[in-house]
């Protein structure tokens, strides 16, 4: 008995397999290593059987030919299962736009075809969004395989080109920019059809030199596969997959796989802008909270930083803020809200608004946390924020800060040490149930005091302290290059602390505000105390007309003396206690007069009958600035003059 020349396994001895071992070997293969076969070997039918054989047998090797090819076929089939799978993937990973597109090209070059042309719609519907009439398709990319030479030449396979494949004929056939497509034309009908199609085919023959532009066509002896890319909803554009003379014709089951990529590629272009606008619009949202410029108070220079996380986390909720206060003081804000979305960065700005409201009752800084803590409680249970106020008396060159679970400043002096200040932490905004506390200190002229978010000083690979302390010596080697007696330059300070960030240091955004502490001298201040009477207008012009005389500021006597004996006379009006009146010097002259009477003044048209009613006109007209600031105990009517 003749045993079959099969193993029990089911597979022919490789002695048995001539036409495997005379197959040639695919020159490349595809992600993971699995490469995509040509066309099956097709068995000699026509040859008869061996001379000497019993009629109607067949010879034991052509027997076992057709095993031969089902277990080519099934390989075959496993090595394209495995390239759609690992080709998929590696568009999958992509996370923007180019990356997806990138990743479809070279998952697609050579493994499957020897070039490939990407048109993308111009411009891309996001979402719901209509889109935009006409129709136009932009090449996206092209990648095509390059010859030994031209490797060569150029040093890098993976280089973007503008041509797409080569023939010996009519050398490179460049593609067209734009295309327009024709409503009821072939290539809008293929497109619309959604499976891909053969270049041969009746409809890819007229639609294809649609697409490549006029004149042009897939180059001769070339096979194409044209493939419409269509997102959720719609057509978002068209991949075309070439192949030269030299391989293997394009078969039935290379649809499908084109079919697949093209689907992976559109729902990944899809997702990808749409995240790209959610993350445009939180990212603008969140600028747009911030303030656009820092205000200029007296006796304090101000800078700021701002920047957004890395890539996989770009929204937070950090914000800063300089909010000017009676009496040329300021205050100093930075906050930080929890979490990375566009949520955070809403109730950011809605911690953001009612920090200004609070500021501008004048309240202590604890207090401002307390109401703080209610607002984030009636957003939301999760609404949870750390938050850092502090407010700078430039006259008395003190600063009164509290803390809701924020970073402790630091502040360096200018002898260039630098010290992180002893602030009680507290609790974060949120908790609720807790009370806050607030420390006062002092601020010397010179020294620059660093308020910022978590994000500069922690990350994956350091701790806060850590990098609280990597700050502290960070801003010390800065000022020992100025020296002892300068203070370095606000802006490069800046700019330096933001140096010490390492590439693996950027998980959070930052928010950092410098202030330098310039003070106000007490020569140039002039304060006062008026009975609230007749004769509290005419005391306050002869007090402010000696103070003028004293700097040297008799020019604006005049104008000073009426501004000043309007504003107390209308303070004197509404007042139970005594008035206060202060003067204050510096680049420009400020004059505040405060009162207990919450009713703020306002200006108005006064009628050529009414005795009274044109004071804040006069003032309104003479001062380069004037405004008024509801205090908690009354509220401040104050106006600058420019110095001569």
């Amino acid at each position: 008995m003749t045993e079959h020349p099969t193993s029990h396994e089911g597979r022919q001895p490789l002695a048995a397999r001539p036409q495997e071992r005379a197959r040639p070997r695919q020159q490349e293969e595809q992600p993971g290593g699995a490469a995509i076969p040509g066309p099956s070997p097709v068995p000699d039918t026509a040859r008869g059987p061996a001379p000497g054989a019993a009629p109607g047998t067949v010879p034991a090797a052509d027997a076992a030919t057709p095993v031969v090819d089902t277990q080519t076929v099934t390989r075959r089939e496993g090595d394209r299962l495995r390239f759609v799978g690992a080709a998929t993937r590696r568009i999958a990973r992509g996370i923007d736009l180019d990356e997806i597109v990138l990743g479809l090209c070279r998952a697609s070059v050579p493994t499957f075809s020897d070039a490939i042309l990407v048109y993308l719609r111009d411009p891309l519907p996001v979402g719901d969004e209509r889109p935009v009439n006409p129709f136009v398709l932009r090449l996206r990319r092209t990648d095509r395989l390059r010859t030994a030479d031209e490797e060569s030449e150029s040093g890098s396979d993976g280089e973007r080109l503008r041509l797409t494949v080569t023939d010996p004929q009519a050398g490179l056939l460049p593609a067209a920019d734009l295309c327009e497509i024709q409503t009821g034309g072939a290539l809008d009908e293929v497109l619309r059809g959604v499976r891909p199609v053969f270049g041969d085919s009746a409809a890819a023959r007229v639609a294809l030199p649609e697409l490549l532009g006029a004149g042009r066509t897939v180059p001769t002896g070339h096979r194409a596969i044209l493939a419409p890319l269509r997102g959720r909803r719609r057509v978002i554009g068209a991949a075309v997959f070439l192949r030269g003379p030299d391989r293997p014709p394009f078969e039935a089951n290379d649809l499908l796989v084109a079919a697949q990529l093209a689907t992976h590629t559109a729902l990944g272009i899809d997702k990808a802008v749409l995240y790209g606008r959610e993350a445009y619009i939180a990212d603008e949202l969140q600028r747009t909270m911030l303030p656009d410029s820092l205000p200029q108070p007296t006796g304090v220079r101000l800078a700021s930083r701002y920047l957004p996380a890395a890539e996989t986390a770009r929204v937070g909720g950090d914000w800063y803020d300089a909010i000017p206060l009676p009496g040329s003081r300021v205050a100093l804000v930075v906050g930080d809200v929890m979490g990375h979305s566009m949520t955070s960065a809403a109730i950011m700005g809605q911690l953001r608004t009612t920090a200004q409201t609070l500021a501008g009752l004048d309240l202590p800084p604890q207090e401002v946390l307390h109401h703080l803590d209610e607002q984030a409680q009636r957003l939301g249970s999760d609404r949870m924020a750390t938050c850092m106020y502090a407010v700078y008396d430039p006259v008395a060159h003190r600063i009164t800060i509290a803390n809701a679970g924020h970073p402790p400043p630091v502040l360096l002096h200018l002898g260039g040490r630098a010290e992180v200040l002893r602030v009680p932490p507290g609790a974060p905004i949120g908790v609720g149930g807790v009370d806050f506390e607030a420390v006062e200190l002092d601020a010397p002229a010179g020294a620059t005091l660093l308020l910022y978010t978590d994000g500069l000083v922690e990350s994956r690979i350091r701790d806060v302290w850590t990098g609280i302390e990597i700050l502290r010596e960070r801003l010390a080697a800065t000022a020992q290059l100025t020296g002892q007696d300068h203070s370095p330059p606000l802006e490069a300070l800046c700019d330096d602390v933001l140096d010490m960030l390492g590439p693996g240091d950027r998980d959070d955004d930052i928010a950092l505000l410098a202030a330098r502490f310039d003070g106000i001298a007490p020569s140039d201040v002039a304060y006062w105390s008026l009975e609230p009477e007749d004769a509290a207008p005419g005391r306050a012009r002869r007090l402010a007309r000696r103070a003028l005389s004293r700097w040297g500021l008799d020019d604006l006597s005049d104008e000073v003396e009426l501004l000043v004996s309007e504003v107390v006379t209308n303070a004197v009006r509404y007042a139970e206690r005594p008035v206060t009146l202060r003067l204050l010097r510096t680049d420009i002259l400020r004059c505040e007069v405060g009162d207990d009477a919450p009713q703020l003044p306002r200006q108005r048209r006064a009628r050529e009958t009414d005795e009274g009613g044109r004071g804040l006109f006069l003032v309104n007209r003479l001062a380069r600035r004037w405004g008024a600031t509801r205090l908690s105990t009354g509220k401040v009517v104050w106006f600058e003059m420019a110095t001569p």
